[in-house]
């Protein structure tokens, strides 16, 4: 990312509101193995802003130099093969980086997401010749995928099964190759303009429907951070720039803390008692609130997940994968939900 362009980020701490939004992509920087956010909601509600400041909010991270999927020199485990090879030679030379925002356009291809493979000279040489794509990009990454409403099904499936896995497989005429894909996938879509499949919906890890605020008092604070940000971006972020290093320690403390986040089986059974009320079918929903609630116990500094997590991370995880008539809107029924989290 350059210097520039950083410099034309808003600060993430200095969003006014949407709070819910925010705590979903704080808790995917926490655990990418969440599986990732979908934010629902009409145009200019700061989801783009949103996105693209918290990868500006993260750490640097150590990255093989000349690695076309940036690899971590340190996690052999998840390597491409040439990183793997070099790593056991012990050839390996690293660089700082920073994470990146790749975005996705709507008018993608399979090829363009996925990558492609030179078949007439793998037959001709038996090397692989792979042309990387955007899923090599995205590896440690951030993946945006604004309108993901509007992308074809397919890609969606293909992008679901990448961030599922962490592994991008590419395989024509027999020939296959494969290379690490773990990334944090975020899509944004404005629900007025069509709505994905619930298959496809199930398949983010948290949803968060998100809508402009009437509160004139918070209404006006938003106008006057923009034309403060506007007149002078530097100062601006500046003045951001404490709360945001606050933030970012946090995120980087609950990483480590949370191999050690414990979730006893009297949570566990909630957790399944509130799936089953939701109507939520299979068991991402139940996997997912749990991984979600020790995400969130870990970044509020504590090693053991508690009622309050589950309270607070429920409607994130279960709005999308409830079973939903025609014309009705996607809602949780908040009394019945508290009683059973009491």
């Amino acid at each position: 990312m350059s210097k520039d362009h950083e410099r034309s980020l808003y600060p993430f701490t200095a969003i006014v509101g949407q709070d819910r939004m925010k705590t979903a992509l704080i808790l995917n920087a926490i655990n990418p193995s969440i599986g990732g956010v979908l934010i629902r909601g009409e145009r200019g509600t700061a989801k783009s802003t949103a996105v693209r400041s918290l990868a500006l909010l993260l750490p640097e991270m150590e990255v093989v130099e000349g690695c076309p999927y940036g690899c971590d020199p340190n996690d052999p485990d998840r390597m491409c093969t040439e990183c793997r090879e070099r790593y056991a030679k012990g050839a390996l030379t690293s660089v700082k980086g920073r994470m990146r925002v790749v975005e996705l356009p709507v008018s993608s291809t399979e090829d363009k997401v996925v990558g492609t493979l030179d078949i007439s000279e793998a037959i001709k040489s038996g090397e692989k010749r792979f042309e990387p794509g955007v899923l090599a990009e995205a590896n440690r990454n951030i993946l945006y995928v604004d309108e993901v409403n509007l992308l074809n099904d397919h890609i969606v499936d293909v992008l679901l099964d990448a961030a599922a896995m962490g592994l991008n497989t590419v395989e024509r005429e027999g020939i296959s190759f494969s290379h690490p894909a773990n990334f944090i996938l975020i899509g944004t879509m404005n629900p007025e303009e069509g709505d994905l499949r619930p298959q496809l919906l199930d398949r983010f890890g948290l949803c968060v429907n998100i809508e402009g605020i009437n509160d004139p008092d918070v209404r006006l604070e938003i106008v006057k951070r923009r034309m403060e940000f506007d007149r002078d971006p530097a100062g601006f972020r500046k003045r951001y720039q404490k709360e945001d290093e606050e933030l970012c320690t946090r995120i980087v403390e609950a990483k480590a803390l949370l191999p050690d986040v414990t979730i006893g089986d009297d949570m566990l059974r909630r957790i399944v008692e509130v799936c089953i009320e939701a109507g939520v079918d299979g068991h991402r929903g139940d996997i997912a609130m749990m991984k979600v609630a020790s995400t969130l116990a870990a970044y509020r500094g504590r090693t053991e997940v508690v009622l309050d997590d589950l309270r607070d991370t429920a409607d994130m995880v279960l709005l999308h994968r409830m079973k939903k008539t025609p014309f009705s809107e996607m809602k949780l029924d908040r009394s019945r939900l508290d009683s059973l989290l009491s």
